[in-house]
């Protein structure tokens, strides 16, 4: 069976047109280059490289063998790379970003046991409601709500967040609770201005999506003035259960057609397209995927 080092050594002089080039990269001396070839030609039974002085070129059997055994080779060489990587410790520092609500509650946590447990990691979190292009902006990875559009990261999904229509107690006794999305038409909505389609929210009627048109005399264009105006009885808002679950949990707010709740949202960290991710990517990672608890979310 031919040896590992040989069967580098023919890529190599196959990518180099030159067993003295494939020597230099390598690191190895003409004369052991050589041998390599010669040894994996007599063990395959055929000749694979045609040599002159100056220039080396692929026989058609090299050209069929580089083609099949070049993939394999790059997958010996990943899998050597990741156990010699799992057996040093994250280190560095590990770039995330994260959605401006979302990064502190839920990730701060995480990153604080993820740094106990691995002293020689930094971490630098960086909080944006856009969708941060990765390389861009320098990130390892990034924590994502929403569908996601085809892109060439890697990633893995956390969980889904639930959407909610809610209201004020106060608000509920004075104009009534809506039963069904169609009548959210007559009521105060308090419409974020900066959506992609404001006014629009979507529920789940007879089991297909719906997108209803809402409206109200009160609009703002961030989510935490929503949630001061529907606690002050001013309409209905929709927001992930998660941004209200603080004023839920206080008696503030109440939340309504459950019902008709629409598809919950995915939740995604992503990184990097690479067969290999760094050793800290790939514990923050598994940090989160069991330590990031959505089932009240």
């Amino acid at each position: 069976m031919s040896r590992l080092e040989d069967l580098e050594a023919f890529i190599h002089i196959a990518e180099e047109g030159s067993l003295t080039k494939a020597a230099r990269r390598l690191n190895r001396s003409l004369q052991a280059v050589s041998r390599s070839l010669a040894a994996l030609e007599e063990d395959v039974g055929v000749q694979l490289v045609h040599r002159t002085t100056r220039h080396s070129a692929l026989s058609e059997a090299g050209e069929t063998f580089f083609r099949r055994v070049k993939p394999a080779v790059a997958e010996i060489g990943e899998a050597r790379l990741e156990v010699a990587d799992r057996r040093t410790a994250p280190s560095g520092t590990l770039r995330v970003g994260a959605p401006i609500l979302f990064g502190p509650d839920f990730l701060v946590p995480i990153i604080a046991e993820y740094m106990s447990a691995y002293p020689q990691v930094e971490v630098d979190l960086q909080l944006s409601d856009s969708f941060a292009d990765l390389s861009g902006d320098g990130l390892d990875l990034v924590v994502r709500i929403g569908d996601l559009p085809d892109s060439g990261l890697q990633g893995k999904r956390l969980g889904t967040l639930r959407r909610v229509v809610f209201g004020a107690r106060s608000y509920f006794e004075r104009h009534g609770r809506p039963a069904h999305p169609s009548a959210l038409r007559q009521h105060a909505c308090i419409v974020r201005t900066v959506d992609q389609r404001p006014g629009q929210w979507a529920f789940q009627i007879a089991g297909k999506r719906r997108m209803v048109g809402v409206r109200g005399t009160f609009r703002t264009n961030t989510m935490a003035a929503i949630y001061c105006a529907v606690s002050a009885g001013l309409g209905i808002g929709y927001s992930p259960l998660w941004q209200i679950r603080h004023l839920l949990d206080a008696g503030q707010v109440e939340t309504i057609l459950e019902d008709f709740e629409s598809e919950p949202v995915p939740i995604h960290v992503l990184w990097q397209e690479n067969r290999l991710p760094p050793a800290k990517v790939r514990a923050f990672v598994d940090y989160l995927a069991t330590r990031l608890k959505l089932d009240r979310l």
